[in-house]
């Protein structure tokens, strides 16, 4: 059982193929394993993270789209997954309905964090597992879902392809995270900025990655994410990379990224 309370993390970026849900199933996996209760949300109609978790769309029945339009309970929608400790809600095409479903709703906004905190206020009675971290998938856009996520959230997690124009997408995603915190989610931050598909063998990902430390500083991770077959494998096994083959570069950067954000968060916590 959880003594400490759930951290809500919105994996997000509004660019596309810069590994956010490679991120979110690995370093799930990852808090998993050294014995954190792990809920992932998938929120992207692609429903990757629920193929990479292993769940069939048959086994689909309940998705991210019930919960947030029809009002189903979240703790009916989650599925166990292979690794223990991990649930998932999955996500399905039907997502990408949302934004007309909820056009006319005065709380469209506020859907997914009214799902999430009925969750955790009911979960100990009803003797359901309370998590220490949600980690929601975001699509790679701006709709009404990446809103929704961002809103629910308490921070921000946000893989970043080192590539040409990645700062660009940053800007983006910046942008956007002051239009929620100006009336949405004050409290909305950065808790961390994940440098992914690194090669060292490339001067480029040392300059995006130096271009990136430059402007954001502490807030960029020292754990880097190298491109790696392995980790591109994997999904099409339902399975995280850290169970496909542990030992490959890829798993064993998202370990590392698991142990510095748990670093991160203690640190959060003494400094509140």
């Amino acid at each position: 059982m959880s003594t400490n309370p759930t951290r809500i993390l919105a994996v997000a970026n509004q660019k596309g193929g810069v590994g956010k849900t490679t991120t979110a199933i690995n370093l799930g996996t990852a808090l998993a394993a050294v014995g954190r209760q792990v809920l992932v949300i998938d929120f992207d109609a692609q429903g990757n993270a629920s193929t990479g978790l292993g769940i069939t769309r048959p086994e689909r029945e309940l998705t991210s789209y019930d919960v947030v339009v029809d009002d189903v309970f979240l703790g009916d929608a989650v599925i166990n997954t292979l690794v223990p400790r991990l649930d998932i809600v999955t996500g399905d095409e039907n997502l990408s309905g949302v934004e007309a479903a909820l056009n006319s709703n005065p709380r469209r906004s506020y859907m997914l964090r009214d799902s999430v905190q009925r969750y955790i206020k009911e979960a100990p009675s009803r003797g359901l597992p309370q998590y220490d971290y949600i980690l929601i998938d975001c699509p790679p856009s701006l709709s009404s879902l990446t809103i929704n996520a961002m809103t629910a959230a308490h921070s921000l997690l946000v893989p970043l392809q080192c590539e040409f124009l990645a700062l660009e997408g940053l800007s983006q995603l910046l942008r956007t995270i002051e239009v929620v915190r100006s009336g949405l989610n004050p409290d909305l931050d950065i808790q961390g900025v994940v440098l992914t598909m690194y090669d060292r063998r490339n001067n480029l990902s040392d300059q995006v990655a130096d271009e990136v430390r430059a402007v954001l500083g502490r807030k960029v991770y020292n754990t880097v994410i190298p491109r790696n077959v392995r980790l591109s494998e994997a999904p099409s096994f339902g399975k995280p990379a850290l169970l496909y083959d542990y030992r490959c570069p890829g798993s064993e950067a998202y370990i590392r990224l698991a142990s510095e954000m748990l670093q991160r968060e203690r640190n959060l916590r003494k400094a509140s």
